[in-house]
Order: structure tokens, then sequence, then C-alpha cells
């Protein structure tokens, strides 16, 4: 069985889990802690970061977009009937999405309101392509789940997880893009593509008292 190597709150790692969660593959999973890194981590991560896929042969994939690519090179697709331009669309959307997580990171952990503001309104630019895009069905292609929306589902997910805790909505004034999350998260995926203590984890990082966001949970 394969095994992702993961930091319990990584986006990019979620990315990789939900995929492999949509497409019901079986995995392991084990944590690090990256303040303090394994040395067989090291040995085996170039950039020593995650997440890292070990193979049963004990090959090791590295870089969330190339590990999301062997998945679906080696299982069945979501979707079938994907002609190659359609597939290059659907990563060219999904890139949309993985090269923006950090962005999304950092507005979260903004330490005032000036530059809360100042984070979302880049944030925001991302989220206003896709509701210029998204049409009247439940998922970003239609009615059913496809690779862009597993890899948008990190930045969904933890605006709902925002907006429930602190009542900030970084998808504030993009409707569509609010349906669309409603609908990937009803598919469950988000949920069981993270760690039980996930949310005391992201709690714990991002709702403190040395951000904004922590300290408007710690207000309302």
């Amino acid at each position: 069985m394969m095994k992702v190597v993961s930091l319990k709150i990584c986006p990019f790692v979620q990315r990789v889990t939900s995929l492999l969660e949509a497409k019901n593959v079986p995995y392991e999973i084990e944590f690090i802690d990256l303040k303090n890194k394994p040395q067989w981590f090291l040995d085996i991560s170039p950039n020593a970061q995650v997440p890292v896929l070990i193979l049963e042969t004990g090959e090791v994939l590295f870089e969330s977009d190339a590990i999301a690519e062997y998945i679906d090179d080696i299982t069945a697709p979501i979707e079938v009937g994907i002609t190659p331009e359609q597939r290059a669309k659907d990563r060219a959307w999904s890139y949309q999405a993985t090269k923006h997580y950090l962005l999304q990171c950092s507005t979260m952990r903004s330490p005032n309101a000036e530059i809360l503001q100042e984070r979302q309104a880049k944030l925001s630019k991302v989220f206003e392509k896709a509701e210029a895009v998204l049409g009247e069905h439940p998922f970003f292609k239609g009615d059913s789940l496809s690779n862009v929306d597993i890899a948008w589902l990190p930045l969904l997910h933890r605006a709902s997880i925002i907006e429930e805790k602190t009542g900030y909505d970084l998808l504030g004034g993009f409707p569509k893009v609010k349906s669309w999350q409603s609908a990937v998260l009803n598919t469950g995926i988000a949920d069981r593509s993270v760690a039980v203590d996930f949310l005391e984890e992201f709690y714990g990082f991002y709702l403190t008292d040395k951000t904004y966001l922590g300290n408007l949970v710690q207000n309302r």
C-alpha cells in the first residue's frame, strides 16, 4: 500500500489525500513535525517538504502536482472520456488553485486587519476568476466531481472553517463560489482527507491571539 508522508494541516497534502479518497484508493499516512524533521524524511525528500508519496516498491515521489498526476495515471479516472485538450485545461485550472494555497495560509495568519485586507484582496482575485466561469451546476465542470474540484477543495475547506469559527467570509461577494463550496464539501471528501485532530491543529496554528482572525474568535 502506498504511504503519504504528511503535515496535518498542509493544503498540498490534502490535495493528494482528497484525490485518493475521491478515487477510493487505499493508502497509509504518516505525520511528521516540520519543526523537527526526522532524518529518514530528509533523506527521501529533495525539498524537505510534504507531501511525499512512498510507493510499495519503495520508490519516492514528491511535489503535490506530480503526485496527483501519478495517481491519475495509475488509477481509474474520476471522469471518463476527457480529451487531451480538456485535460490540459483541467490542469491549468487546478494550478490556479494550488499556486494560491500559500497565499490563503498567509491571509489566515495575518496579525492585524490591515494586513488581512491586503492579502485578502490578492486572494479574492483567484476566486473572482472562478466566479466568472462557474455555471449553474454544482461542480466546476458540471454535475459531477472532477480533478479541478479536488484541487480547489483545500481552499474551499479552509474558507468554510474560517467562516464558521470567526464569522469572516473569505469568499464574500462570490455567490457561485459559495454554492460550489457547499457542493464540494457535501461530498464528505474534505472530512475524510484530514487527520482526526485536524481542526484542533488548524485552530492552534491560525486562530491564536497573535492573528487577527484568532482575536475575532475570542471577541465573538
